[in-house]
This record gives C-alpha cells, sequence and structure tokens, in this order.
C-alpha cells in the first residue's frame, strides 16, 4: 500500500477527502482507549467487513503501537465470534505479510 487508497478522492473532491483525514484524526487521537487498542478495533471492524487492505495496515499500526502477535489474533477471535468465520477469511489474506 505506497500509494494512498483514496487518491482519487483527494483528487476528484478534496472537500470529502478532508472531511474523511479530520474524522479519522479525532478518531486517532490519544486519550481515553490507548491506541493500539483503537488500531485493534479498527482491525476487527475491517475483518467484519471484508477490508483485507484495512486489516494489514491496522495490524501493523497495532504492532507499532505495541500490540502482540497475540493480541492481533485474540482479537481476530472476537471478531469470529461476533461477525463470524468471514472475518477470519479476510484476516488471513491480510495477515500472511504481517505476522
Amino acid at each position: 500500500m505506497s500509494e494512498n487508497p483514496l487518491k482519487v478522492i483527494m483528487d476528484k473532491d478534496p472537500e470529502l477527502f478532508s472531511l474523511l483525514e479530520n474524522t479519522q484524526k479525532l478518531s486517532f487521537t490519544e486519550g481515553g482507549i490507548p491506541l493500539k487498542y483503537k488500531s485493534l478495533i479498527a482491525m476487527v471492524l475491517d475483518a467484519a467487513n471484508g477490508a483485507v487492505d484495512g486489516v494489514k495496515f491496522f495490524a501493523i499500526q497495532a504492532m507499532e503501537e505495541g500490540a502482540t502477535k497475540e493480541e492481533i489474533m485474540q482479537a481476530i477471535r472476537i471478531a469470529q465470534y461476533i461477525c463470524g468465520a468471514g472475518s477470519v477469511y479476510t484476516a488471513a489474506s491480510a495477515l500472511n505479510d504481517v505476522l
């Protein structure tokens, strides 16, 4: 994921991109829930929604914030319990290169 996946939005609708960027900054600020856990939450939401690139991105981000491989797998277990086996298949595709 070298290029921003939202580049077309950035180029064609900068106002929409700015809204997305501001929401991201608001969601991932320090305080309340530690950033590691925010990234794990985002990772499993992407797994539940079939977003392979998102799972990969957030898994890497979570590890950069101090999450262990075991914590990532525990989060995937919760996604499977709540959202089903599809989330595990999505996570497996994403995490192949990461773990």
